[in-house]
């Protein structure tokens, strides 16, 4: 048994999560756009090229890993709109013709340094909020969308079109019928300007069931296929940009019960080996709420504040979510966190206090 913690991810569950969405989404031609940030393990990337996918990809870091898989560059679009010039530049020598914008200045750069690359716009699209909101940091106002795909044009660029994200983790399937009504309105002002929308990218956000359970991924499919066919031009593919809903439930982490004490306000306190900085950072602001499993399961149970093994008062993953743990449970007991496969070791540290990064394994193959 490899030292705890450690995440095994199931690659066959990546495969059926891919092959599942690409059947849910079939009565509407759609590109599956692998959100590589989400978990960018090569056992997985590979998996995932055959299945024929293409990869969201956020930095030069990415695209050498894809590319050194053997990766076509065309199956690469660097999605993340904050991009310095130099990484622009040098991911076009390595072939990347795909970019998304959301400015006028990363628009220029683009056209300077990735001459006739294809773009695609992304707006703020008026979803609700998700249970990870990106809050205003990404997307321009629809209207400015319109300017800048037109502007785009003009500098020499492919606009393909416009693109939106409903947030990570939305578990509302009305978002993306809102998004795609605000991108067909875009869609019809720049036909009116000469430009012919190929794609509307859709991007990611699709849940998966922690503690909480979300709809399933039929419910989801259906209001965005029934949302395109209303009011996109039956042309115009759809490009989807899942992480989650592809590897989130083929992860465990396997962990250790560092020690349970009672604090002077009476609460008790459950202490993991793994925490907020090698693993669990989406519990910022308890956002995701995982579900437990030990082997003391069945023992009579009681509420837990969980926390993180560092020195760091932050560390505590949740303290306002009820947890309900075994009331047996001692330092060294092994303790499982399902549904763990996305955002788990891609958010992992360089050993903050001395604890190393979490180690992946799949396939009895080991990764840092």
């Amino acid at each position: 048994m490899p030292e705890s913690p450690f995440l095994v991810i199931d690659p066959g569950r990546v495969a059926a999560n891919f092959r599942a969405l690409a059947t849910a989404l079939s009565p509407r031609p759609t590109r599956i756009r692998y959100a590589v940030k989400a978990s960018p393990v090569d056992e997985l990337i590979t998996l995932l090229a055959a299945e024929n996918a293409e990869f969201d990809v956020a930095s030069l870091g990415e695209i050498h890993q894809c590319l050194a898989l053997g990766l076509s560059p065309a199956t690469l679009c660097y999605g993340n709109p904050i991009k310095k010039a130099a990484d622009i530049a040098r991911a076009h020598a390595l072939g990347i013709r795909r970019y998304a914008f959301d400015t006028e200045d990363d628009l220029a750069r683009i056209a300077e340094h990735a001459p006739g690359a294809e773009v695609e716009c992304r707006f703020l699209s008026a979803a609700p909020a998700s249970r990870t909101p990106f809050g205003t940091k990404f997307g321009c106002a629809p209207a400015e969308a319109v300017r800048l795909l037109a502007r785009a044009r003009d500098l020499g660029l492919d606009p393909a079109g416009p693109y939106f994200h409903v947030g990570s983790q939305q578990l509302d399937p009305e978002a993306w019928r809102i998004g795609i009504t605000q991108a067909a309105e875009i869609t019809e002002a720049l036909a009116d300007k000469g430009i012919a929308v190929r794609t509307v990218n859709i991007g990611g956000g699709l849940p998966i069931s922690y503690a909480e359970s979300a709809p399933g991924l039929d419910e989801f499919a259906a209001v965005i296929t029934d949302a395109a066919a209303r009011f996109l031009p039956a042309t115009t593919e759809l490009v989807v940009e899942p992480g989650r809903a592809l590897v989130g439930d083929a992860g465990t982490i396997h962990a250790e019960v560092v020690g349970v004490r009672t604090a002077p306000d009476g609460r008790r306190w459950v202490y993991l080996d793994v925490g907020r900085y090698n693993g669990m950072a989406e519990t910022e602001n308890e956002y995701i709420a995982y579900q437990f499993e030990t082997d003391r399961d069945g023992d009579p149970v009681d509420e837990a504040v969980v926390a993180g093994p560092t020195c760091d008062g932050d560390d505590v993953l949740y303290q306002r979510t009820r947890v309900l743990l075994p009331t047996t449970l001692r330092a060294g007991d092994p303790i499982r966190i399902l549904h763990t496969g996305a955002y788990t070791a891609s958010y992992s540290s360089v050993s903050f206090n001395g604890f190393p990064p979490l180690t992946v394994h799949v396939s009895g193959a080991e990764r840092e």
